[in-house]
């Protein structure tokens, strides 16, 4: 009778240690066990490979160019919102193909992947050094509050909600533009000239403090390649009329930046157990521990998986073809560290619903301790905050 009751106090025990997680937790392994758990063959790069990801995407694009500059009048006016995101779901994917050129995962030859991002990206309008070294301090500080590059969040004293001083850090202007649709899916032009709120620098100029003195003449490189796909763009405007160029390249420009805000802050939102960190609580590990993966049905090919995220940050040298497998390989070692992604149906209707809840809740984390979660501020949600803060 005791040793059954011994048992079933063990069990009882388990099963309570497997319901309760704190993500807040160091995790019980270390990155050296979820390198160990990926198939080598996961980590080579195939150039040729690479490439025909490439050449898939210019033909798409190329094809849907002359498509729509072929039909260039009212009567297809129908068309064009058609056009215009399929086009711009296209720059996305030239973008990520040139994102995996910037980690050194897309092929072994830093000339090569330094040739095949700038083209990518200068046509995008990126500054492909620029926005690779400052890329490269996010993944390598992800989830840090003071030292993460990109989407960092606000922090606030919790005390200053009781007060009329509430987020007088951050003018109203800027809260606006950061938790107020469609501001948010529009940032990254901005964020490329003056990087995040609190930050100073710009991803253009080689004397920004984001850049070592070693890297100020790859950055003076993209930043004439930036400027030589302006004056394209100008001169074509000069030549066809500055609507043709707008409605060919301008509009899918911008769905190809929505698209990129979107991805990227959802990557990094909208799980209420994502912690931040300071100090000695944060690790590379740890950091990278708080990425969401992100299912996009029918998406997922066409950008080229870079919904499978949490992999991704924790070993930016692999190859976008070998995530999934990568990902499904070290899913026993995450455990509950990995949060499965909600099923998409085609098309990725569900992440809005995700986009806008978060929008709603996650605005600023204390500035007090060194493991913080995000926190609402009911004042941008129509509630009086004062009203609010009296009843807790």
């Amino acid at each position: 009778m005791a040793a059954s009751a011994t048992q079933e106090a063990d069990c009882k025990a388990s099963e309570d240690a497997r319901l309760f997680f704190d993500a807040a937790k160091p995790p019980p392994f270390r990155i050296g066990d979820v390198r160990a758990a990926i198939p080598a063959h996961c980590w080579r790069k195939t150039p040729l490979r690479s490439l025909s990801y490439v050449a898939r995407d210019l033909l798409i694009v190329a094809a849907l160019l002359v498509a729509a500059a072929s039909s260039i009048d009212l009567a297809w006016a129908w068309a064009w919102p058609l056009y215009w995101a399929a086009q711009g779901t296209m720059f996305w994917a030239l973008f990520v193909l040139g994102h995996d050129c910037g980690h050194g995962s897309f092929s072994d030859s830093a000339m090569l992947n330094n040739v095949v991002g700038h083209l990518l990206h200068s046509f995008i309008l990126v500054p492909y050094h620029g926005w690779r070294i400052s890329h490269r301090t996010h993944h390598q500080n992800h989830g840090h509050i003071e030292r993460d590059e990109s989407w960092h969040p606000v922090h606030l004293n919790k005390a200053a909600r009781i007060t009329e001083k509430l987020y007088r850090k951050l003018e109203t202007r800027t809260k606006k533009l950061r938790f107020t649709l469609p501001f948010p899916l529009l940032a990254f032009p901005v964020y490329l000239w003056y990087r995040s709120p609190g930050k100073t620098g710009s991803h253009f100029l080689p004397s920004s403090d984001l850049f070592s003195p070693k890297e100020k003449s790859d950055v003076i490189v993209s930043t004439t390649c930036w400027c030589i796909m302006i004056s394209l763009l100008v001169a074509l405007s000069c030549v066809f009329g500055p609507v043709p160029v707008l409605m060919l390249y301008g509009v899918p420009y911008l769905v190809f930046v929505m698209w990129l805000d979107l991805v990227t802050y959802l990557h990094h939102h909208g799980h209420n157990d994502l912690p931040w960190y300071r100090g000695e609580e944060w690790s590379y590990l740890r950091g990278g521990l708080t990425t969401v993966d992100r299912d996009y049905g029918w998406i997922n090919n066409i950008h080229h998986d870079i919904g499978t995220h949490v992999i991704h940050h924790l070993f930016p040298q692999i190859p976008h073809y070998h995530l999934i497998e990568a990902t499904k390989a070290a899913r026993p070692v995450l455990g509950r560290y990995y949060r499965e992604p909600e099923k998409s149906g085609p098309l990725p209707l569900h992440l809005f619903g995700v986009l806008l809840r978060s929008l709603r809740v996650d605005h600023f984390v204390s500035d007090v301790g060194d493991v913080v979660y995000y926190q609402t501020d009911h004042s941008l949600n129509g509630t009086d905050w004062a009203e609010d803060a009296k009843h807790k």
